[in-house]
């Protein structure tokens, strides 16, 4: 799964996904949350309400299957106590799983948007997230309400083709990985793309849980691409 924004306790959105953790965590082996998780992560220090359930949600899932999360564009901040805390596991993006099954959030194929690559690469650096880790929590929550509203403007000005994936940086990272499935989120743009012409890998892209919830769900060599109504969380029969 990826892209839950997870923000209000009450949100149909936020009870979805803990239905999902207790149902799903009994009768599968993994959960790969693949960024997003949260609409805003200033630290792992966070005393919200939210925050003290996600912990004790996932780590309560946990108890019952692997989960293993990926940093997004809202969530970077994640860091060793929240994953710590949650009984989960950090993982690299990208990252190859079972040999062939390529991970990512996607943020890092939409190269055609110079000037988010430009702002990513800051983010993520470990100086910069040094140096606003060392802010009190409060200076850190206005902070990311502040880049949060920013950069729904600076989208919102944005061609819509920019800010998808780049075929040629994503079929280059493949090759490197020798991965013929690619599975990632961030561009709210949900779809199965099967190998065609002179496509060599296949392409999950999951859904932003806004209207629906979305996963990927992999039952050995299947996967399929489900959808579900936010507002009551039912694990589908295996394909």
């Amino acid at each position: 799964m990826s892209d839950t924004h997870l923000q209000h306790v009450d949100s149909a959105t936020f009870s979805a996904f803990l239905d999902l953790l207790q149902i799903e965590s009994r009768q599968i082996d993994e959960i790969y949350l693949l960024g997003d998780l949260v609409e805003m992560w200033v630290g792992d220090d966070d005393d919200s309400d939210s925050a003290a359930l996600l912990r004790k949600s996932l780590k309560n899932a946990s108890e019952h299957a692997a989960i293993f999360l990926q940093h997004g564009n809202r969530d970077f901040l994640f860091g060793d106590k929240f994953c710590q805390a949650s009984g989960i596991t950090k993982l690299p993006d990208p990252f190859l799983l079972d040999d062939h099954i390529l991970l990512t959030h996607g943020d890092a194929f939409c190269t055609d948007d110079q000037a988010y690559q430009e702002v990513r690469s800051l983010l993520r650096s470990r100086k910069w997230q040094q140096d606003i880790l060392q802010k009190s929590l409060i200076e850190r929550q206005e902070m990311g309400r502040q880049m949060r509203q920013q950069s729904q403007q600076t989208n919102a000005n944005k061609p819509a083709q920019i800010m998808d994936v780049n075929s040629v940086a994503a079929a280059q990272t493949m090759q490197q990985y020798s991965a013929d499935l690619l599975i990632h989120g961030h561009t709210h743009r949900p779809g199965d793309y099967p190998r065609r012409g002179q496509d060599t890998f296949r392409r999950i892209v999951l859904g932003h849980w806004q209207d629906c919830g979305w996963l990927c769900r992999q039952n050995g060599d299947s996967f399929r691409l489900e959808c579900f109504s936010l507002n009551r969380y039912v694990a589908s029969a295996p394909p």
